[in-house]
Order: structure tokens, then sequence, then C-alpha cells
């Protein structure tokens, strides 16, 4: 009896010491949430960048001025006699503007000038991918939706009349399609305009132009014609700004990259579906994506677009240059660089085609790869589009069920077939699987539509652009994936190289020769995360060349003749006079394309001088700094009976560096 009792004491003893461990242990959890935090880029950036250096510093070898441009200064001012314009204008122009971003940007250019040549009085043009029956919200127009009208209107006052709509009593004729309308391509001449449009402006006193190809007016102007080209660089670098809320949205992500005290590079993939389609590109990706890549060329080949074969060698065309690196390539490029794996990269452009899946060699080699969701919180973006009507998801539509003679039929027609497998185990069949890409292609032959709810995203992506737009202006270095190099339309990326060339030509912007690059890859494509030393000096050396004159050179000898914003030089720029006398390069008809820049008038040279005056002053010198790129110059070659050799890299020994990780 006294033995029970004893256990009973002792079963109550130990209840109690639970009671007791289970007490402190919540409290414990209780407390300890508190400091818990959710994970975020800009957290892992803290804890990247907490320990290293202090604002200002950084590696003149990576990310210091290009020398040998720093001479060249923005100066779109006219250089001679340029009247005011007429007040008695020819005529109104009106146009719809078709295409994303980079088109849109370009198009609005051409039409300025357009309207500055032929006199006319210019209507607020029509963005048609931000049009109201697109589903964008109720506070903007087309043309407000991305840019800001009052600044637009009052920058041009001195070059074009400009106004927001036709008068009352044009805007019935017009819906009544009684004006003539013009669809010109970008390589027309001003000749055209003068000599076709410019009387039937005169005589119906409006006329329509439909911009679908990124421009209306060839590149190249003549001589004569210098200050419409001037004119263009107005247009672009300071009459068509983003409207306020997308341009404070932009610095202040500009801020927050800032606000870790080191710089930070830029690179836009310039994986586009209509670029890849246009050049043959499909064989660089698998599955789903090679199908719409080539069901897209066909549509081009079918619209006149674009006047070859269906099914090309990709391969051939990578190594001719006309495909974009892919992100692994860049990866690789940058650091061989010197790049180390903690730089932080923003990744701009809204659209690469391919997804996260293309990203993922780049990211195991830059972990800080980060991009406008990592920066802006969703409540941020949803502001910048403003309060729009809710759109139901769209409703999954099941195919038309098969009566039981159909299934007979087919299973008649079906021919000799293999025993037949036992069926799968049971599974959900996922949306995805269902609609979008994964639907069309694998149940019908032609692509959908797209939904409200695909037009109003088509929209949103103007605005992304526009913030990747301002991140990799002000960049501390860009590196394009693809830029315009002779190819049909603008780019993203080539407008970005235009701005930075206009406003900082000493900024590091990369201009690699793609063609040179992919020979080097098939040199040591067997080895491409453990290269030879020589190959990275090799790379090395022509990513430095195409920095600085070199580089821009050959820039202007491919890109000019397409997208005179991608290289604005020389009529927009100005030499300052210490300056010593730089390369040249010209056109086959003998005009400049670099190296004929006027003199910088007096009030710019002084304000480099105290600008000058003002950074040597406020920052370190660069060579007094510690670098943290892996200096690889001392290295000896590798050797190729094994592949590898005693000293490796310093990326070489990372353990991000393995892509089977």
């Amino acid at each position: 009896m006294a033995f029970k009792s004893k256990i009973k004491w002792v079963a109550l003893f130990v209840l109690a010491l639970s009671m007791g461990s289970l007490v402190v242990h919540l409290s414990m959890t209780k407390f300890s949430a508190m400091g818990l935090v959710q994970y975020s880029p800009m957290t892992a950036l803290r804890h990247d960048f907490g320990l290293l250096g202090t604002q200002g510093s950084r590696n003149k070898k990576l990310w210091g001025a290009v020398k040998s441009l720093e001479s060249l200064q923005p100066y779109a001012n006219p250089r001679t006699n340029y009247p005011a314009p007429n007040e008695k204008s020819n005529g109104f122009i009106y146009a719809k503007v078709f295409g994303g971003f980079e088109k849109i940007r370009s198009s609005i250019c051409d039409l300025v000038t357009i309207s500055r040549l032929l006199n006319a009085t210019l209507v607020i043009p029509e963005i048609q991918e931000s049009l109201r029956s697109k589903g964008i919200s109720y506070k903007f127009k087309s043309f407000s939706y991305l840019y800001d009208e009052e600044q637009f209107i009052a920058s041009l006052t001195n070059d074009v009349i400009i106004v927001k709509n036709l008068p009352e009593n044009l805007k019935a004729a017009r819906k009544r399609n009684e004006f003539p309308t013009f669809k010109p391509k970008s390589s027309t001449s001003p000749n055209y305009y003068i000599k076709e449009v410019l009387p039937k402006l005169k005589k119906a006193q409006v006329i329509g132009l439909i911009l679908t190809d990124g421009g209306c007016l060839q590149s190249l102007l003549p001589p004569s014609m210098s200050e419409l080209q001037r004119l263009r660089c107005r247009v672009a670098f300071h009459a068509l700004q983003f409207r306020a809320e997308i341009q404070i949205l932009g610095r202040l992500m500009v801020e927050r990259l800032r606000a870790w005290g080191q710089p930070f590079l830029a690179y836009n993939p310039g994986l586009v579906r209509e670029t890849l389609a246009y050049h043959g590109c499909a064989e660089l990706f698998q599955d789903v994506h090679t199908e719409l890549i080539q069901y897209r060329r066909a549509q081009m080949i079918k619209q006149g677009i674009l006047n070859e074969e269906l099914s090309v060698d990709s391969h051939t065309r990578r190594e001719n240059g006309s495909c974009p690196l892919m992100p692994e390539e860049v990866g690789l490029l940058l650091r061989a660089m010197g790049y180390p794996p903690k730089t932080i990269i923003y990744l701009a452009g809204s659209e690469t085609f391919g997804g996260q899946r293309v990203l993922i060699p780049l990211r195991a080699m830059f972990s800080n790869l980060v991009d406008r969701t990592s920066l802006c919180s969703q409540k941020e973006l949803s502001d910048l589009v403003g309060p729009e009507a809710y759109l139901p998801e769209d409703l999954l539509q099941p195919p038309p069920a098969k009566s039981e003679k159909q299934l007979k039929e087919e299973w008649s027609k079906a021919g000799p077939r293999p025993r037949p497998l036992p069926p799968p185990p049971d599974r959900p069949i996922y949306r995805h699987e269902k609609e979008g890409w994964y639907g069309w292609i694998t149940e019908t032959d032609t692509e959908p539509s797209p939904s409200v709810m695909d037009l109003r995203n088509q929209a949103h992506r103007l605005l992304w652009d526009a913030l990747d737009f301002i991140v990799s202006v002000e960049a501390d270095a860009f590196f394009p994936g693809f830029n315009n190099d002779g190819t049909k339309w603008p780019d993203f990326a080539s407008l970005v190289m235009g701005q930075r060339l206009y406003e900082s030509a000493s900024s590091r912007t990369y201009r690699p020769d793609r063609k040179t690059l992919a020979e080097s890859f098939n040199i040591t494509r067997e080895n491409m995360y453990h290269p030879k030393h020589n190959w990275t000096l090799s790379v090395k050396e022509h990513l430095n060349k195409s920095l600085d004159e070199n580089g821009l050179i050959r820039q202007s000898l491919l890109s000019k003749p397409v997208s005179f914003l991608s290289h604005p030089l020389p009529e927009c720029s100005c030499r300052t006079s210490s300056a010593k006398v730089p390369n040249q390069s010209k056109s086959k008809d003998g005009r400049f394309l670099y190296g004929g820049e006027d003199e910088c008038p007096k009030w710019i040279e002084r304000g480099q001088e105290a600008g000058s005056l003002e950074t040597d002053g406020g920052k370190n010198d660069d060579s007094e700094l510690p670098e943290y790129d892996s200096d690889t110059a001392e290295l000896p070659e590798s050797d190729d009976s094994d592949g590898k050799n005693g000293t490796t890299l310093a990326f070489d020994r990372d353990d991000e560096w393995d892509p089977n990780d």
C-alpha cells in the first residue's frame, strides 16, 4: 500500500515538472518570436554588405570612369539660327503608336521631328498599349499613363506647337475617317513627307499617322538637317519625362540600391520573344519555349515582316552574333572581368523569355541578383498602376465532350497500337497545364487572342520598363545581353546605352561584340566554369576595349544607321577644348559618326571644372582604395593535360560556381 502511494507521488512530481517545462518553453517561444523578421532580398544585401567598406569605396578597375570619353558633354541646344515655330501651321497631325516601351519612345521622337519639318501642329499621340479599353486606370489617358503631358508640351514650346486634342469641329470628321491616313516605316525619308504628305496636309488640314515600326523617319538625316537630329535628342532626353509617380519610385529604387554603400551593375538580358523569333534563336531554348518562338516566327513570315525560312540553324545564328547572350554566359563574362560573387546586379526589362529558369545559372554565380519586385513593395507597385476595375480570372473552358460515335471513329483510325500501359497514378491537373502557353500549344494550333487581363498586363509592362530604364541609366555599370546592332527595331538596351552616352559618356557601358564572344565560348565550351587563364585575359581585354572609343566606334557603325537614339553623336554632344583630337569614324557617305563633335561653350566647361573639383574633394582616390576583385594577372596558364592546375582562380574555388548544385 505504501509502495503504491510512493508511485503516485512520483507520478505527480513528474507531471508537475512537465507542466512547468511546458510553461517555460511557451514563454521562451513568445518572447523569441518577437525578434523574427521575414526574409527579403534587402535584408540579404544588408547581411552581405554590412562589413564591406564605406560609402564611396569602389574598385577603379571595375567601376571607374572611362577616361578617354570624359571630354564628351551633353549639348543638344540649337547651333544655328533656329526660329520659333510658325503660329500659322499647315495643319494638325495625330498619330496612333503601336508597340512596347522602346517603339513608343522612338516613334514619339520621330513624330515631333516630322511636325517641325512640315510646320504642323502635333496632337498628343495615342499610345495604343495604354488605352482605357485595355483596362488601365480611369485616372490616365493613353499618353499620361507613361509620360508627363505638361512637361512634354512646355519643353518643346520653341520647337513645335503641341495640343492635347483636335479642335471640336474636327473630332467628328476624324471619327468618320474623313482625313487621309499614312503608315510610314521607320526608314522613311524626309523627301517622302515633303512631296507626298505635305500637299495632303495643306488640303485636308488634318492627317493621321499609324506607327507600328518603332519610328517614322530614317535615322541618318542629311547634314543640312542636323538641327532636326538635335531636336530628336531634346525630345528623348529632356521632353519625354515620365510622370511624377514613376520618377519618384524610380529614384527611390536607386536610393535603396545605393544605401548599402556599394556600386551596382544593371543587366538587361534582351530575351524578348519578338527578337528571338526574328533572328531564329529558337534552339537556344527547350520544350514549349522553342514552340512559342517558332510560332511567332511563322507569323512574321506570313505577315511579310521576315523573308526567311521557318527553320534555321540557331547555333549558326548565335555564332554570327545575331542571338542574345544567355544569362549563364553573361555571368561567366562578369566573373572573368573580376566582379565578386556578392556584386549587386539589377535585372532590367519587363520580359525575360524563358522565365526564372534561364536565370538560375546567373543567380548561382551572383547571389545578389535583384529586380523591381525585390526593391519595391506590392503596395508601391499597385499605387503606381492606379485604381483599376476588378477583372475575374479567366474561367477554364473544357473542350467539348465527344460523342460515343466520334470516340469509336477516332479509335478505328488510330492504326495499330502497342499494348497499353497501366494508368498513371491519379494526380490533380494543374491550372498551368490547361491555360496559357502550355494549354494552347498542346491542344490547339493557333495562339488564342489576348484576354482583357493580358492586355492590362501589357500596359503594366510599360511602367515596369520605365522603372527599369531609370535604374539602368543611373547604374554604375550597364551590360546588355542584346542591343541594336543593325536589326529592324529599337530595343530597351540600345535606348539605355544612348541615354547613358548622352548624359554621361564616361560611365561604364559595355558594348560587347557577340560574334567575338561566341567564338571565345566555343574555344572553352568544355571548360566554361574552369577556363584557361589566357582565355580570361582575352575576354577582359575585349570587354575593356568595348568601354572606350573602340567599342563606341564599332557601335556607331552598326547602330546609328538604324536607331539614332542609340548613338546620338556627334550632333547632340560637344567636346571640351582641352581634350585631344579623338579617333574619328565616318559613314559611307562621309558624314561623321564619332569624332566630329563641336567644341563646348565656355559655360559648359566651367561647370565641368567645378564639378570635377567638387568630386575630387568629396571622394577618396581610387588608387588608395582596397580592391575586392580577383586580380589574375600573375596566375600561370593552366595545363590541358588534366583540365585543372594547382593554381586556380578565386571564383573557380567558389562552391556557388558549380551549376549542378
